[in-house]
């Protein structure tokens, strides 16, 4: 149940993301050119429990690659390998004021050693990662991997949450295929 819970949470970040932070890296030997088809490989525990928003990750994916001119395939040249996962972060900011103090008398006044505050702020949020896996069928090893990662704002519509995580899967696709 817990795991369930894990990756709803996951799906909710992709698909509700405010700022995608993405990366990606590829096999420098990989001839991207040749990479003409594809066909997931879907484990289901890789994958948030909510089976609908599962679908719209499959789909975004499908679109990027159909995109590009990737056909999906039963004997492909490629499979894509889809994982999410979710965990707690924290950011801490720190202010310090400092507050002259002076004092006098008519038109001299001096300053004294005044005095200063300081505070710290921790905030902890949820953050998700979905990670796309492109793995050569020939050779067996891994060509390309992009990943996304954003807060979960649990709080978004429907609506929103799709079009979210079809800008977030298209902002983890925007360096496939790499330029070599």
């Amino acid at each position: 149940m817990k795991k369930m819970a894990f990756f709803f949470l996951i799906l909710i970040l992709v698909v509700s993301c405010t700022a995608v932070k993405t990366s990606s890296d590829y096999d420098k030997t990989a001839d991207f050119a040749s990479y003409k088809s594809y066909s997931f490989i879907v484990y289901p525990e890789n994958l948030p429990y909510d089976r609908e928003l599962s679908e719209r990750v499959l789909i975004s994916i499908t679109n990027e690659l159909n995109s590009r001119g990737m056909k999906k395939s039963d004997n492909p040249d490629l499979f894509v390998d889809v994982k999410a996962r979710s965990g707690q972060s924290k950011t801490v900011a720190s202010f310090t004021g400092d507050y002259p103090d002076f004092y006098g008398y008519g038109y001299i006044y001096t300053w004294g050693n005044g005095f200063s505050t300081s505070s710290i702020n921790f905030n902890s949020y949820k953050e998700g990662t979905l990670f796309i896996d492109l793995i050569d069928v020939r050779k067996k090893q891994l060509v390309w991997q992009g990943r996304g990662a954003a807060k979960i704002d649990p709080d978004r519509n429907s609506q929103e949450r799709e079009k979210n995580l079809a800008e977030a899967v298209g902002k983890i696709f925007a360096k496939y295929p790499p330029k070599i």
